[in-house]
């Protein structure tokens, strides 16, 4: 099975089991690894670490970055048994998160696109190991990536030695799919000479230093992907929303017929935001995003999409298995770049990406916390949200009016947290309604946000506080803010923000 996969046979000689490979690992290194979004993740030699780490007491402390968020098999086993000491630059997973949350693991939230470049700069310091799924090695040497590229090809570049897993449950047919390209530090970087969201402008293979391969473990676990939550009653009318003002914008001439690339960031609100389009009049759209969800495989299905590009698949179980079904198909629409390509802010902009990304939480003036649950306690992370936000050519966040059964309200006050100012928000959705904020002052958004965004339990509350705010301190942006912040005090006390 690993000799079609191995193709380059002086490195036959580094094939070695997981255990063996999990004993180059020493305490304190700095792992990279391949993954986003859990997919294209290494799994057999972070189960053996972990592994190792259970059987023998050993102190691990390692400082791990990876390209997002990973499986359970790399971020659950090494978290459970304590081998994670730091880590960036995106998470999901639920003991990865308690740990974080109780100060155990330092956690730094980043924009995903600064992390390859700070790998290339050396800001993380030296990278020991860098731990990489692939479908196969190249006769050249050259890696072929599995269902992500994340920070593959910089974790190869930098790292003083390189574990490669060949994952054979990852079908042969992914070769292909990859356009891998790097930029150059400055001040010799160049522009990036991606036109249109289906260039191709680099090789379908990561480089790598043969000498700094240090092992090849054979793996067949397939990813762990996550379910994702039906389309409710909520999301469709989020969808629905959108695709209402996307007509209106066409009507006026800011958008073209098949509207400008799209981005939509992970998760069911997401999903259901793009599956509303399979039903709507628009054609011939194109993606410019990080991840690809289910809801493209059915646009793509539906013949409405003519190019999807991004780092990662991030299917759903069923989602992954039509995938994987039909990858000869699917391959000819999508494109899975390096995330420094993916979720590079110039392109964005460049391209005029629409942006679409979900909140915890709103406030009446339009930042957004995507990150923190009452300011404390770190959900999964901003991911690339933020790259897309400030440089999109129309940004739109997403979230339901209410949380907890309706005892929260997501439109507040004053965030808890801000992940995105009120600078770079332009469009608010839930499912009452549309905030369009352009060219609006503070107190016209805060009416607009009110108005067509929250829940009709909190507007009268809402509409109160801002007459009380006004009123008391007036100003540009007025606010109370001792009175802003009981709200997410009460409901710590009392389990709803209701008066």
């Amino acid at each position: 099975m690993l000799k079609e996969r191995i193709r380059r046979k002086d490195l036959m000689s580094k094939i070695m089991s997981a255990d063996e490979a999990a004993n180059i690992i020493k305490p304190n290194m700095v792992i990279a690894t391949s993954g986003f979004t859990p997919s294209g993740y290494p799994k057999a030699v972070p189960l053996a670490i972990a592994k190792r780490v259970k059987e023998t007491g050993e102190k691990m402390e390692l400082t791990l970055i990876t390209g997002a968020s990973v499986g359970d098999e790399l971020d659950g086993a090494l978290a459970r048994v304590g081998a994670i000491a730091r880590r960036f630059p995106y998470q999901t997973n639920k003991d990865l998160r308690k740990g974080i949350n109780a100060g155990v693991i330092k956690y730094q939230d980043m924009h995903l696109s600064h992390v390859p470049q700070m790998m290339n700069y050396g800001f993380f310091g030296n990278i020991d190991v860098a731990i990489v799924e692939a479908i196969a090695i190249t006769e050249d040497g050259g890696i072929i990536p599995s269902t992500s590229v994340g920070i593959s090809p910089q974790a190869l570049k930098n790292a003083d030695m390189v574990i490669i897993e060949i994952n054979t449950s990852q079908p042969l047919a992914l070769e292909g799919i990859h356009d891998i390209y790097m930029t150059k530090n400055p001040p010799f970087r160049e522009p990036i000479p991606i036109k249109g969201p289906g260039d191709r402008i680099g090789t379908t293979y990561m480089e790598c230093d043969p000498e700094k391969i240090v092992a090849i473990v054979h793996s067949d676990i397939p990813d762990n992907v996550r379910p994702l939550g039906s389309i409710d009653k909520d999301s469709k009318m989020i969808s629905k929303h959108i695709i209402k003002f996307f007509e209106g914008e066409v009507e006026k001439g800011r958008l073209p017929e098949n509207l400008l690339p799209l981005q939509s960031g992970v998760g069911s609100v997401a999903n259901a935001v793009l599956s509303g389009l399979v039903d709507s009049k628009f054609e011939n759209l194109s993606c410019y995003t990080e991840v690809i969800q289910d809801s493209m495989f059915d646009l793509i299905d539906a013949g409405k999409v003519k190019v999807v590009s991004g780092t990662a698949f991030t299917p759903s179980k069923d989602g992954l298995k039509k995938l994987l079904n039909n990858i000869e198909h699917y391959s000819k629409y999508c494109v899975l770049r390096p995330m420094e390509i993916s979720n590079n802010p110039s392109i964005a902009r460049q391209l005029g990406v629409i942006s679409m990304n979900t909140a915890i939480e709103v406030d009446i003036y339009g930042h957004v916390n995507s990150t923190n649950i009452m300011g404390t306690r770190m959900m999964n992370g901003l991911g690339g949200s933020g790259d897309f936000t400030r440089n999109a050519y129309i940004s739109i966040y997403t979230t339901v009016s209410t949380a907890k059964g309706g005892n929260v309200s997501s439109i507040v006050p004053m965030v808890s947290h801000v992940d995105h100012t009120e600078h770079d928000v332009q469009v608010i959705v839930t499912e009452q309604g549309i905030a369009d904020l352009r060219g609006l002052d503070p107190r016209e958004r805060a009416e607009s946000i009110i108005k067509n965004c929250a829940h009709p339990d909190y507007k009268e509350q809402l509409y109160a506080y801002t007459a009380k705010a006004e009123e008391a301190s007036g100003g540009h942006e007025p606010h109370v803010i001792g009175e802003a912040l009981s709200w997410h005090d009460r409901f710590i006390k009392t389990g709803s923000m209701k008066i």
